[in-house]
């Protein structure tokens, strides 16, 4: 029998954010004692915090098939977070490679942590009937 998955509600939590807010400011000490380049450190946390800030915006506008626009707008939003952040990232690797990669590293890192947090989230929370 096929498995079906059940729709859950969209949980209302900053656990997520914090989590890959945690790695981003776990990663400072990691840079100074490696000595790695600190300035690819700082793009990703301020990449981070503007997104962080954006995301706080956006989960602000309510969801649901009663609320198709605002539903499209955070939507739309969430991709342009990303785009922008992958374009910022993207020149400073071009200027500088060194720079680039340890800003892609630590921004990946807090985003996949992040994101797998908000499935755990999601996906232990209540199933909507």
């Amino acid at each position: 029998m096929p498995t079906v998955l059940v729709p859950h509600s969209v949980p209302r939590t900053h656990g997520p954010a914090i989590v890959g807010s945690i790695i981003v400011a776990g990663a400072l000490p990691v840079f100074l004692v490696a000595g790695w380049p600190v300035a690819g450190w700082a793009i990703a946390a301020v990449l981070w915090i503007a997104g962080q800030a954006f995301g706080l915006v956006l989960q602000r506008m309510p969801l649901g098939m009663g609320n198709l626009a605002s539903s499209g707008a955070v939507a739309l939003g969430r991709m342009v977070r990303s785009i922008t952040a992958m374009v910022v990232i993207l020149a400073v690797t071009v200027s500088n490679q060194q720079v680039g990669v340890a800003a892609v590293a630590v921004y990946a890192l807090a985003f996949t942590v992040e994101f797998g947090t908000s499935l755990v989230v999601y996906y232990g929370g209540e199933a909507r009937t």
